[in-house]
């Protein structure tokens, strides 16, 4: 294959003018789509910090147990910190959590994000495309974008034909049960518009070759949207109300001693020790009933955007309901119980253009009020926050030259009353942020691009404060109230090369953080880990500087004398560094930063059968991670792992007006038993020692997936 793709490049090749000519557009192609920036739509190749587009057509060919799983396949540089198939946080170039900000339609995603242990709050049919901005993003959006940026958008109508259209999707995966349902009614004209979609997905726990079936990975999702928008004289307005609803399997990894076989918790924490755990029986193990040690998070959103002239406004409500049950004596009796209220607004303005010089300035920021209800724990107390940012945005235009940069300031206001077990505090953060790029287009074909930006952001309320245990995570927190913000300083360095035949990305990355907040497991006096009766473990939050560098890379073989098909592949490699003077040098023993995923290489061929139908095959490759935070048993070194997938796409038409695409995908193809760098699951263990020789819970095996889609 790979010879006949060199004689096949080279002859084409050999065929041409030799005078470079810009390739034809694709509109699927993931370097060629525009991306919404703060002037409307923006071309990538104008841009200079790294963007990647996941565009319809990925989505929709890409079966995955959530949105961001789906997103890992096809952006280098974005992983997935993971607490079993349904729930994952985005990693951005090795951080997360409240480093890397989520958008759902330009609303800021705020769900209690600081919890290991769920997802985004997103109806993942519902999403029709997305951009991940890898890098500092401070400069539009304030706090939390430290890392990066994953913006997600839902599905708008576009037919305005005045007639009512829909879909309808049905799925299925073989490994954890999954069965998937949506449904999507809409309408559009010159003047209105108006969608209505809703999904419901049940799944059981998930198997792999090591450990059978995991007990308590199974979840309930309800998900529901209702929106409606018209055309103004000189703009639009849009009126949007959604609705999560969600119940998560919590578990925890307790087993017997010898058969390694899953046990559960059925006495309170004072009589609940590991020998009076009972092993869960194959009937309740296969079921697809939940346990009554679970979490129930709710999410309702209800947003109004409204463009007029050169003014773009957005007014938004959130509302994050999060309960974790972890008491079997009392089954209705919540553990945690919090609720987030969230209030969100942005403005801005877009002036004229003047001497090709396009100005934007804004506003934009959030309230929050978080109140704990009925539980028994509370890890992190009652508070207010207010947050606020102006910026100044700026982008010149010269020749092959596009020079784009600007400016933000943000203001933070955080207020905890005395409640529980947490003492009144007063808390005010500031930050700078700045960005100043430039891309050059060298030639017809190939665009350089260079970026300075320096980020913020400020402590989130677990780092400060937090002083208990977090039921669903399994972690006792310690927080600390003298934390200052986050600021970093990135420099990116990109190259895109677009020909006939083939596409090459290339982006370098160089960022240093003052006062990274990290979390570190606490020892006793011998070096011993502090965990409870119940083997919960006590983690610390520290701070000091932090370096993180890597490259990603992307590229896509479509020679012209091999028409039907295309080669893609993509490499990340990021290596993250605690700068604190007491671990220079002591590498595993404290030096490396803990969640930095290793070298991962992907490669995927797909070849066009028909007009209708395609066939895909391809690997993903994660490298041995032996650059982990072993201080205080935090991390395990992980082996290198390689996964299989392929699978076939078509299109089978039932009527003139109605066409069905059916979707056949297989993942871990060989059965691989593996534990990713990321899985939080590799370290539910209550024992130093098994008969097996395997610790911790190993990610998922083999799963054969199949969805149908039938728009009318």
């Amino acid at each position: 294959m790979s010879t006949l793709l060199f004689l096949c490049l080279t002859f084409t090749a050999a065929g041409r003018d030799t005078i470079p000519q810009p390739p034809p557009p694709k509109i699927d192609s993931l370097t060629s789509i525009t991306v919404t920036g703060v002037r409307g739509a923006v071309l990538l190749r104008e841009t200079p910090i790294a963007v990647t587009t996941v565009p319809t057509k990925k989505l929709s060919t890409t079966i995955e147990p959530n949105i961001i799983d789906a997103l890992v396949r096809h952006v280098p540089g974005l992983n997935a910190v993971k607490t079993g198939p349904n729930i994952s946080k985005p990693f951005i170039r090795g951080l997360g959590y409240n480093r890397v900000l989520t958008l759902y339609d330009g609303i800021r995603q705020e769900g209690q994000q600081w919890g290991d242990e769920h997802g985004i709050e997103v109806d993942a049919y519902g999403i029709e495309r997305a951009e991940i901005i890898k890098g500092p993003a401070s400069l539009l959006y304030g706090s939390d974008a430290l890392a990066g940026v994953v913006s997600l958008f839902p599905f708008v109508p576009a037919e305005k034909d005045g007639q009512i259209h829909g879909r309808w999707l049905q799925e299925y995966q073989s490994n954890n049960g999954l069965i998937g349902t949506g449904l999507r009614l809409h309408y559009s004209d010159d003047k209105w518009w108006w969608a209505a979609k809703t999904s419901y997905r049940i799944a059981r726990n998930y198997s792999n070759p090591i450990d059978g079936r995991v007990y308590n990975t199974g979840f309930r999702e309800t998900n529901a949207t209702l929106e409606a928008g018209r055309q103004l004289t000189n703009g639009s307005l849009g009126l949007h109300a959604t609705l999560y609803d969600n119940l998560q399997g919590i578990p925890d990894g307790s087993r017997d001693s010898l058969t390694r076989r899953f046990t559960r918790q059925i006495y309170e924490s004072g009589q609940d020790t590991l020998d009076r755990r009972p092993i869960v029986p194959n009937p309740v193990l296969n079921s697809y009933a939940l346990s009554p040690l679970h979490q129930h998070i709710q999410h309702y959103r209800l947003y109004a955007t409204i463009k007029k002239g050169r003014t773009e406004t957005l007014l938004g409500l959130q509302q994050n309901i999060r309960r974790e049950y972890n008491h079997p004596t009392d089954p209705q009796q919540a553990g945690l119980y919090v609720r987030l209220n969230t209030v969100n607004y942005g403005f801005k303005y877009m002036a004229p253009q003047w001497r090709s010089l396009d100005i934007t300035t804004g506003i934009n920021g959030m309230y929050q009020a978080n109140k704990n209800l009925d539980g028994t724990d509370f890890p992190i107390p009652d508070y207010h926050l207010a947050d606020g940012g102006a910026y100044l945005y700026g982008k010149w235009k010269f020749h092959s030259f596009n020079l784009s940069g600007g400016m933000r300031y943000d203001i933070r206001h955080l207020s905890i009353p005395t409640n529980h077990q947490f003492e009144e505090l007063k808390k005010i953060y500031t930050g700078l942020s700045s960005s100043l790029g430039l891309t050059w287009q060298a030639t017809a074909t190939l665009t350089v691009r260079a970026n300075l930006a320096s980020g913020y952001r400020s402590p989130n309320i677990t780092e400060i404060v937090s002083n208990g245990l977090d039921p669903g995570a399994h972690i006792i927190y310690l927080g600390n109230r003298d934390f200052v913000p986050e600021l970093s300083w990135q420099q990116d360095l990109g190259l895109d090369n677009k020909t006939r035949n083939w596409d090459l990305s290339l982006s370098l990355f160089n960022n240093h953080i003052r006062h990274y907040i990290y979390l570190a497991q606490v020892a006793d006096a011998a070096g011993n880990p502090i965990v409870d009766a119940q083997g919960n473990k006590t983690f610390q939050y520290q701070q000091s500087a932090a370096h993180l560098y890597g490259l990603e890379a992307f590229t896509s073989l479509h020679p012209e004398c091999l028409k039907n098909l295309t080669f893609t592949s993509t490499l990340a490699l990021v290596y993250g560094v605690n700068d604190a003077e007491k671990f220079a040098h002591t590498d595993i023993h404290g030096e490396y930063l803990p969640f930095i995923p290793p070298l991962r290489w992907t490669g995927n061929f797909e070849w066009i059968l028909s007009p209708h139908s395609t066939i895909s095959s391809g690997w993903e490759y994660n490298a041995p991670q032996h650059r982990y935070l072993a201080l205080y048993n935090t991390e395990t070194p992980t082996p290198s792992y390689t996964l299989i997938h392929a699978g076939m796409n078509t299109n089978i038409r039932l009527s003139k007006t109605l066409t069905l695409q059916w979707l056949i995908q297989i993942e871990n193809l060989l059965n691989a038993a593996y534990q990713s760098n990321l899985s939080r699951l590799k370290y539910f263990e209550y024992y130093t020692q098994s008969p097996n020789g395997h610790l911790g819970i190993y990610n998922m095996g083999r799963s054969l997936s199949t969805r149908i889609t039938i728009p009318f």
